[in-house]
């Protein structure tokens, strides 16, 4: 996935329907590229609360547990 794509699934204007598994994969590589942090700030603000609550670690390593637990579905990943 490139920043190009991350931001076309976030924003919704990619060529498919994303998928939760989608949107987190989008999230995780802005943060972990840091790319978050030199867009527009709605993604800085969103990014943080993803970091804060434990949802993606501050180097985009995503929890798929809490993130199962708070959508309440089953997405399991290592």
């Amino acid at each position: 996935m490139t920043t190009y794509d991350a931001i076309a699934i976030l924003e919704g204007f990619s060529d498919q329907e994303p998928t939760l598994e989608d949107n987190m994969n989008a999230w995780a590589l802005l943060i972990e590229t840091g790319q978050c942090w030199t867009l527009q700030g709605w993604y800085g603000r969103n990014a943080a609360g993803l970091i804060q609550d434990g949802l993606i670690s501050e180097t985009g390593k995503i929890n798929w547990e809490k993130v199962a637990d708070r959508y309440k579905c089953s997405i399991f990943r290592s």
